[in-house]
């Protein structure tokens, strides 16, 4: 899944792409590079963000998709938690809606249930506003997949196949470093449940963490985004997130060598 933020102030592209064009453009040459989804996002979630409201949302991601669904059949993944940009995405052409917020906000279980495509359910302690002060858990994993749980009862209650669910932990999302490495860790547990799960992690803070240099900026952490993907792999995750398309697909392309050849 290549990351395609059409925002400001997301914490690794923002700013990125000026223009729908210039967006649609990246998405190609992900989607050439390898990419077998595209995930659209109107709004930053970098902690102490403020969201931008539906209208400035909806401006920023709609015309990139109906362009990117104009001119490729690749898939396009809506990254919001707004039922009115989740309905208009759809309409554009979005063929799966993936929601940080778990299709907690007022009428947006509605609006992923009339969509009838697939749905990722990320867990997150907070609010991007919040997140980041103090998170706290008695047993991470615990607790993480306890929400997912619930988050695909209700789901599946509203009308939504069980079948059409992914599960993403939602890593630093709510998340200090230890319970980052735990989920890590623990990955098997959610890969357990049956259904599909995403994991994102591409340039985030928790690499210059374990490198030992807090100080190494987003656009530098190549190599453990690199790692984390191949671990990811290993541990049975379906979709990795990432921002570096073209790398991150040869690394997956080295490891299906090796398999095919074992």
């Amino acid at each position: 899944m290549g990351v395609l933020n059409v925002t400001p102030d997301s914490f690794s592209d923002g700013g990125s792409y000026p223009s729908p064009q210039s967006a649609v453009e990246a998405g190609l040459a992900m989607a050439t590079a390898g990419a077998h989804i595209i995930d659209v996002g109107g709004e930053s979630t970098r902690p102490g963000s403020l969201s931008p409201g539906a209208a400035a949302e909806r401006g920023r991601v709609i015309p990139v998709i109906r362009e990117l669904r104009r001119v490729s059949t690749v898939l396009i993944s809506v990254d919001t938690s707004e039922p009115e940009v989740m309905r208009a995405a759809v309409a554009a052409g979005a063929d799966m809606l993936n929601d940080v917020r778990a299709l907690t906000r007022p009428g947006a279980l509605e609006a992923a249930a009339e969509a009838g495509i697939p749905v990722s359910l990320m867990h997150m302690q907070g609010t991007p506003e919040t997140m980041q002060r103090g998170p706290h858990y008695r047993d991470v994993v615990e607790e993480v997949l306890a929400f997912l749980r619930d988050r695909v009862a209700e789901c599946v209650a509203a009308g939504i196949p069980r079948e059409s669910l992914i599960l993403d932990p939602g890593f630093g999302f709510g998340k200090n470093l230890e319970h980052n490495l735990t989920l890590l860790r623990h990955l098997d547990v959610f890969v357990a449940e049956g259904l599909p799960v995403l994991a994102g992690f591409s340039r985030k803070s928790v690499i210059s963490q374990l490198a030992g240099d807090p100080q190494v900026p987003s656009s530098e952490r190549l190599g453990g985004s690199l790692a984390l993907a191949l671990h990811a792999r290993a541990s049975g995750v379906r979709i990795v997130r990432v921002h570096d398309v073209p790398p991150t697909v040869q690394a997956f392309r080295i490891m299906d060598g090796i398999e095919s050849n074992s």
